[in-house]
């Protein structure tokens, strides 16, 4: 591979920021938290003691500062696995390219992600508003099957794929796992894990409107096969952080249970505890 990247490769604005997320090299540290919504940036930036960059390009928003004494990052990915390929090669090129030369950095650097999301569950004896780490992670969207060089197996995706009926979804499937060393940060969650990251909200997550889902029985399915819960970003943050060198970690607020037909009475105090519970584990 030629280390010199051609400019409709790696695209930059005019100030030589990366494209999407409209970010140069210094805008961002080392620990980044990943929301979906952009809304949500500005309230975790909030407990920040200082935020010094302010940047935003369509959904993408990014506040850095400091808390208690650490440089940190926010940034919202929008919705989708999409988003996140989009995310994460940028944030990568940010710090293991050097952008003015288009060249790969010799010395690789390692950014600790922490996904601060919202999930539905599967599984019926989960309780809405608490707290879910995701261990193991299906993607259903595919994503990963356009990437040269990925491949990851363990006992969970081996036993999931094994026993996986449905014969037309089945080439998409990929699998990861959530780095071990953040995982130790959040030990004391509620609910440990493992998700499954849909490519939609309606038929995907088993939602009926006007259009017939594939099966009615969808959700129990993944349930049987030892998913605890659903969402829409986290097969891609962690199989991009296992090609890519980082590492990565998804803590979820549960507002629904799909079982038990239950959303959260009040998921604006729960998303709250949420931010609060990861920021005192992310800077001790």
């Amino acid at each position: 591979m030629l280390n010199k990247l051609a400019a409709s490769e790696l695209v930059l604005n005019e100030d030589g920021s990366v494209y999407h997320l409209n970010l140069l090299p210094e805008d961002i540290a080392e620990k980044i938290i990943l929301v979906g919504d952009p809304d949500r940036v500005a309230k975790v930036s909030k407990y920040f003691d200082t935020v010094e960059i302010r940047k935003n390009k369509r959904e993408f928003y990014t506040h850095t500062g400091t808390l208690r004494g650490e440089r940190i990052t926010v940034m919202s990915t929008g919705i989708g696995t999409e988003n996140i390929d989009i995310v994460m090669n940028e944030l990568d090129a940010l710090v293991n390219i050097d952008l003015r030369r288009k060249e790969f950095k010799t010395e690789h650097t390692s950014l600790k992600l922490f996904r601060m999301g919202t999930c539905g569950s599967v599984n019926p004896d989960v309780q809405v508003d608490n707290m879910l780490v995701t261990q193991n992670v299906v993607g259903l969207d595919g994503l990963m099957h356009f990437y040269q060089d990925y491949h990851f197996e363990n006992e969970f995706s081996r036993k999931f794929y094994e026993k996986f009926p449905y014969e037309n979804i089945k080439p998409m499937l990929y699998f990861s796992e959530w780095s071990e060393e953040l995982g130790e940060l959040y030990k004391d969650a509620k609910y440990h894990g493992n998700t499954a990251t849909f490519p939609g909200f309606y038929a995907p997550q088993g939602r009926q409107l006007r259009l017939k889902a594939l099966d009615d029985q969808f959700l129990e399915t993944l349930n049987e096969l030892g998913i605890t819960n659903f969402e829409m970003e986290t097969s891609a943050i962690y199989a991009f952080s296992k090609l890519l060198g980082h590492k990565a970690i998804t803590v979820n607020n549960v507002i629904a249970n799909r079982r038990r037909g239950e959303f959260s009475s009040d998921h604006h105090a729960s998303e709250k505890n949420l931010i609060e519970w990861v920021l005192e584990r992310i800077i001790k």
